[in-house]
């Protein structure tokens, strides 16, 4: 029995000091802080040892000797040198991943954010805001008919279409928004269309199939989906919008889009009123779609939409309805002729729900 209970006892130790060891373990490849507090380092080329020592020189991890023995556990061979920004609040696989991915850190490097439903004029007025180029040097990049021509030969998308005399910005409705990431604010314009271009291009891919299969070509889906970015309707409901679009082109109907009629004014700010506008209604434009004898799409994008808007204009909901309108949250309400349409709207108004 004493034997027995000295077994006990020194396999309640074992594993006691095995908890304790993996315990110290863990707790020695844990990040350093759990704030975020970013660190550039350069990482130069040497052993483990001395990667190591760099680390903890600047407090990006707790222990060289665990470091070395992280490395030889998990048979990490190939760490970068360069110069990285790493983060206090990054355990030490995280920081080995980094290292043995390797990058070149630019602490010139540009990131610039062109959010969904932007025309032109706007991504223009970025540029201007976030580079070393002008709002005219951008503006003239689009209307320089000889690189549109050699963009048309690149990519599959861009068509003869885009080269309409009515169309104020051939590239409208093709520059995909994203966030990018540049060299530094040097970056030409060229430089910037061609990601967003680049970007579209892997964006409408998914979609060929569906594209050639289509009624519409991509220069209509496009200019489409730039309507349907800019209706106001949440992510749910476009796909809805865009049939309520479908159907009125399908039956030769007038479109009737307010956000056309901004864009062919040239007005940004949608909470500029229309009304008493003596152009409104006016014919002579490839844009307003509130002309009463205007039938089917404008002439092209009248902003570049996102993927959501992408995909609700091409994966469309198909249904009779004719008419929509949205809540001040946002809520779509769809109807199938005049009379339930302005039904719908009176009760808003009657609600307080109403935001137009």
């Amino acid at each position: 029995m004493k034997k027995y209970k000295i077994i006990v006892i020194i396999l309640a130790i074992l594993l006691a000091g095995i908890f304790l060891v993996g315990f110290f373990y863990n707790y020695q490849i844990s990040p350093v802080s759990r704030d975020s507090e970013k660190v550039v380092v350069e990482i130069k080329e040497g052993t483990i040892a001395s990667i190591g020592e760099t680390l903890y020189q600047n407090d990006l991890i707790r222990n060289t000797f665990i470091f070395k023995v992280y490395v030889k556990m998990n048979k990490v061979t190939s760490l970068k040198a360069s110069t990285y920004e790493l983060n206090k609040n990054m355990s030490l696989k995280e920081i080995i991943d980094v290292l043995e991915e390797g990058n070149s850190y630019n602490p010139n490097e540009i990131r610039i954010t062109f959010k969904e439903g932007l025309n032109v004029r706007k991504i223009a007025k970025i540029v201007d805001e976030e580079t070393n180029n002008s709002y005219d040097d951008f503006m003239e990049l689009m209307n320089d008919s000889e690189y549109i021509d050699s963009l048309i030969k690149e990519y599959w998308f861009l068509t003869d279409s885009i080269k309409n005399s009515k169309i104020y910005y051939p590239l409208e409705g093709y520059l995909f928004p994203n966030t990018y990431a540049f060299s530094s604010k040097d970056v030409t314009p060229k430089e910037i269309v061609t990601k967003m271009l680049d970007e579209m291009g892997k964006q409408l891919e998914k979609y060929k199939d569906k594209i050639e299969a289509s009624d519409f070509n991509i220069h209509e889906l496009l200019t489409l989906a730039s309507i349907v970015e800019l209706e106001g309707a949440t992510a749910d409901d476009r796909a809805s919008v865009a049939g309520v679009f479908y159907n009125r082109v399908k039956d030769g109907w007038v479109l009737g889009s307010d956000v056309t009629t901004y864009y062919y004014l040239k007005i940004d700010d949608f909470k500029t009123s229309l009304n008493g506008n003596k152009n409104l209604y006016t014919c002579d434009n490839a844009y307003n779609t509130r002309c009463t004898s205007f039938v089917g799409l404008p002439v092209g994008p009248i902003s570049n939409p996102g993927t959501e808007s992408i995909d609700a204009t091409i994966n469309y909901t198909k249904h009779n309805y004719y008419y929509f309108v949205a809540d001040c949250k946002g809520k779509t309400y769809l109807s199938k002729d005049s009379t339930e349409h302005y039904n719908t709207i009176y009760r808003l108004k009657d609600e307080n729900n109403w935001c137009v």
